[in-house]
């Protein structure tokens, strides 16, 4: 659909000058504004099956009733709205929604370039480049400032009852903190839903672990609608167990096998780690926990002269790590394939790489946010090996599984 050249030349004859047309109160401006009213009251009037002043023909009486006060943001600068009202206050317009305070044309392209990591500064260029468009550090900001409210709204909304794994991870990011640069711990928990879809169920920033640290974010996922957990597969244990089976008493903790091996290279020359890693393979590929301990055994006759640190921290940690062989081969894929969570944190560092630092929380947090919503949108199958894990799932965790 066109519109009628003749009609832009009327209007053109009112309005010559720039700013006559583009500027604070100019044509385009009234324009806009003229057609979101009439879009919002033909809105209206569809919500209600009938015209304004038109007999009522819906079952209910609905009516309209007013109208509320809204002043849009933009690049026209500040541009006073009027919502129309229902007597029962189900109208929901689609063109101006709730909570909608911007309408600009770049708000989406500023959004999606910051959430790839992109600097405003970087964000700036790019625009004027792509589409010869000048905008302004302050513009940036205000777009992305509305992210803000929709992590809140994220990070605290109605979680499924039952995950039967959830995996724990952190990713350090610097940020300014009274005035100092410090690195700081985001944790993330991933959950595994029944059908194996993966789901982001959080974010949490800390400096330190610990029971205290762990108590508030497993509190707060049994307060957002989480009633049991399976399996926890953590990467840390400091205050841990204690926080899981405070809230959550029936949930195995599981040490991440693939952090224990990465923590144990960490010791180890370039020209040792493929053999040393071959023999922790040994360890953890057993088929029950006694030959995983006589597996230990000889990997610490081997490896303990040079190396003593590594069959220490399996044996301190080894509490953790043999619920792991109570499993039959399909679940312990599941638990030791760590490809989500890999995959999630090399993502999330790639747009955090080109910070330095960030000025506060608020803003690594609405970065990680956008970021971790690009990635959701890959996540479109069950993760590997699912349907063999649940049914073996359905068999040991019976009693915890909704009846179907």
């Amino acid at each position: 659909m066109t519109i009628d050249l003749a009609v832009i030349d009327d209007l053109l004859k009112k309005y010559q000058t720039p700013e006559e047309i583009l500027g604070e109160n100019g044509l385009l401006k009234q324009l806009t504004k003229a057609v979101l009213q009439r879009a919002l009251q033909a809105e209206m009037s569809h919500h209600l099956g009938h015209e304004k002043h038109g007999a009522i023909s819906n079952k209910t009486g609905n009516a309209r009733n007013g109208s509320s006060k809204k002043t849009l943001k933009g690049d026209f600068g500040t541009m006073p709205i009027e919502i129309p009202r229902d007597r029962e206050g189900t109208f929901e317009p689609v063109i101006i929604a709730k909570g909608q305070t911007r309408f600009a044309e770049f708000d989406d392209k500023i959004i999606s370039l910051y959430s790839r990591g992109m600097t405003t500064r970087e964000i700036q260029s790019h625009l004027e480049e792509i589409y010869g468009v000048d905008i302004s550090p302050t513009l940036v900001s205000t777009v992305t400032e509305a992210v803000s409210e929709e992590v809140k709204v994220w990070q605290n909304r109605q979680l499924d009852a039952i995950y039967p794994i959830v995996y724990m991870d952190a990713i350090r990011v610097k940020a300014r903190d009274n005035g100092h640069v410090i690195s700081k711990a985001v944790y993330l928990a991933i959950g595994i839903k029944l059908d194996g879809e993966k789901e982001v169920l959080g974010m949490w920033v800390s400096e330190n672990e610990g029971a205290k640290f762990w108590l508030h974010v497993v509190t707060e996922l049994r307060n957002r609608g989480v009633e049991d957990i399976f399996i926890a597969c953590v990467d840390g244990l400091k205050g841990f167990p204690e926080a899981i089976e405070t809230v959550f008493p029936k949930t195995q903790v599981q040490l991440c096998i693939v952090h224990m091996v990465r923590h144990s290279l960490n010791y180890v020359t370039s020209r040792q780690r493929k053999e040393v890693a071959g023999d922790l393979r040994l360890i953890y590929q057993s088929a029950t926990a006694e030959q995983a301990e006589m597996e230990l055994n000889k990997f610490a006759a081997k490896w303990d002269k040079a190396h003593p640190t590594i069959s220490r921290t399996w044996r301190r940690n080894w509490d953790q790590i043999i619920p792991f062989f109570a499993y039959p081969p399909d679940i312990r894929k599941v638990i030791y394939t760590t490809n989500t969570i890999e995959s999630l944190n090399m993502s999330l560092r790639k747009v955090t790489k080109s910070r330095g630092s960030f000025p506060n929380d608020e803003a690594m947090l609405k970065l990680l946010y956008l970021a971790l919503k690009n990635i959701a949108k890959k996540w479109t199958r069950p993760i590997q090996n699912w349907k063999a894990a649940m049914g073996r799932f359905a068999i040991l965790f019976e009693d915890r599984l909704p009846k179907s």
